[in-house]
């Protein structure tokens, strides 16, 4: 029986280090449980692995469920700045980004000076984001992608790492404004918080009424954050399960033409950033599983929260209540045989 490959040292250093780095991801995860009382494996989890891949992600429920909770205790447990940005009609621009001042210099005369805004923080919180006008909701656009900020025509870069966390209410509500879908493209997952059952609600009222909330200490500082995402980069994606990808994001896009009936499920299928978005985040999840391979099961759970605010859907399915969920498994089905 031929003997196991004996593995280098730096594998071997990289392979402790990432147990190491994963013991306190675990660590964190408890104690954001503790500070949040939902859904650990469908929020929480991907909350957190989509931080520690530089990642943003929107998060949508009724107000009063704890998702400002949550994005405060993330930032907490990250160990890197935290700043809010509290959505209204009223916000203009500048407010989000910073703006320029003009101010007295020390060698004499006036200049202009640029002030940063809350948008300079390793945790950015955009509450209630679809409160926000259009015009403030694009400003988010660059930081989001370049992770910089232009004005006066200069770059100014965000400060690394850097995450945008939004919470929306769901749009029947009165006085909100539906994200554009540039923006909404940029939202790496797409998380829905419900409505906590029985149990919680319970645990909830005895635990939270009159006391103050204790945030989690910092199991992460931000250069271990970083060090996370480099170490993710060398998580290996099998040519099949880069086929098999391409196939589901091909298969979203294939809804839009006529069905059987001639009737369109879809409107606009998924962007190929939704693809790299979902290699990203599977790569930290399966670093921090112990593996240096990404699985196939690792996409698929992703799939759902990173396809369900990228697809639009056509007037057909909406008015049959179909939804992105409900179309999956049809995905899933077209892409089933690719890279085999």
């Amino acid at each position: 029986m031929p003997a196991e490959p004996l593995l280098s040292p730096e594998a071997l250093a990289l392979e402790s280090r990432a147990k190491e780095l994963s013991a306190k991801v675990a660590a964190l995860v408890d104690d954001l449980a503790e500070s949040f009382l939902g859904s650990t494996e469908e929020i929480v989890v991907p909350l957190l692995h989509a931080a520690l891949a530089g990642c943003h992600v929107l998060l949508e429920g009724m107000p009063g469920l704890g998702k400002t909770l949550l994005a405060k205790a993330l930032a907490h447990g990250l160990g890197g700045g935290f700043s809010r940005i509290q959505c209204t009609p009223d916000l203009m621009p500048s407010d989000v980004t910073g703006t320029e001042i003009l101010e007295d210099r020390e060698q004499g005369g006036v200049g202009f000076r640029f002030r940063k805004g809350p948008v300079f923080g390793n945790l950015v919180l955009a509450d209630e984001i679809n409160r926000a006008t259009p015009k403030t909701q694009s400003a988010l656009l660059e930081a989001m992608e370049e992770c910089a900020v232009t004005a006066g025509g200069q770059s100014f870069e965000l400060p690394q790492p850097f995450m945008l966390v939004g919470t929306q209410n769901p749009i029947e509500l009165a006085g909100t404004y539906p994200l554009p879908e540039a923006q909404l493209d940029r939202f790496a997952l797409h998380l829905l918080v419900d409505y906590p059952n029985r149990n919680t609600l319970r645990t909830i009222l005895e635990q939270k009424t009159g006391h103050a909330i204790d945030f989690p200490a910092p199991r992460l500082s931000p250069p271990e954050v970083l060090e996370v995402r480099t170490m993710s980069e060398e998580v290996l994606v099998g040519p099949h399960l880069s086929a098999w990808l391409a196939e589901l994001l091909l298969a979203t896009s294939k809804s839009a033409a006529p069905g059987e009936d001639g009737e369109h499920w879809v409107r606009l299928g998924a962007s190929p950033r939704a693809g790299l978005a979902m290699i990203r985040i599977a790569r930290v999840k399966a670093l921090l599983a112990g593996r240096f391979h990404v699985s196939r099961s690792d996409l698929e759970e992703l799939a759902l929260p990173a396809l369900r605010h990228r697809v639009l859907l056509g007037f057909e399915a909406r008015a049959r209540g179909i939804g992105v969920a409900d179309l999956l498994s049809g995905w899933f089905a077209a892409a089933a045989g690719a890279g085999k």
